[in-house]
């Protein structure tokens, strides 16, 4: 019972906390702050303090699921496993994967003053923008699903 809790309470943190940076303080800074790019510096703080917690959740998440199965108190749910494992997958691709790509764009976009150069820069960023944005939606989604199957 109380690994059953500990569970629900470290995807509860998880979640909470996607669901916090990314659909109520980052859209906040953006319209709040007149300094854009101070607003990113921030976001992108913040979404990196998540991604740590995100793989930090999903550790601890795995070793007491393993940990109460060892103690046959419960068998491991593949659904839940998966879950974990796509939440994981989503971290990987959106922060360590596309971020990165982005910081690069963000750059090109402060040092660059050819015209054709600067509109492409612009462009990808926001193609990776949106594909980064879509990946976090998922791995809410995945969370949502996780918190009502840890129930």
């Amino acid at each position: 019972m109380l690994l059953s809790r500990a569970r629900l309470l470290i995807a509860t943190f998880w979640v909470g906390t996607l669901w916090a940076v990314g659909f109520v303080v980052a859209p906040t800074l953006f319209s709040t702050l007149s300094d854009r790019a101070l607003a990113g510096t921030i976001a992108g703080s913040l979404f990196r303090v998540v991604a740590w917690l995100s793989m930090f959740c999903a550790a601890a998440l795995l070793a007491l699921l393993f940990q109460a199965a060892r103690n046959e108190q419960a068998k491991i749910s593949k659904t839940v496993l998966w879950l974990i494992a796509g939440m994981v997958a989503c971290t990987l691709i959106g922060y360590f994967g596309i971020q990165p790509y982005m910081a690069e764009l963000r750059l090109i976009l402060h040092s660059v003053t050819d015209a054709a150069l600067l509109a492409d820069a612009k462009k990808q960023f926001g193609i990776m923008h949106g594909v980064s944005t879509g990946v976090y939606v998922v791995q809410s989604l995945f969370g949502a699903a996780l918190i009502v199957k840890l129930r």
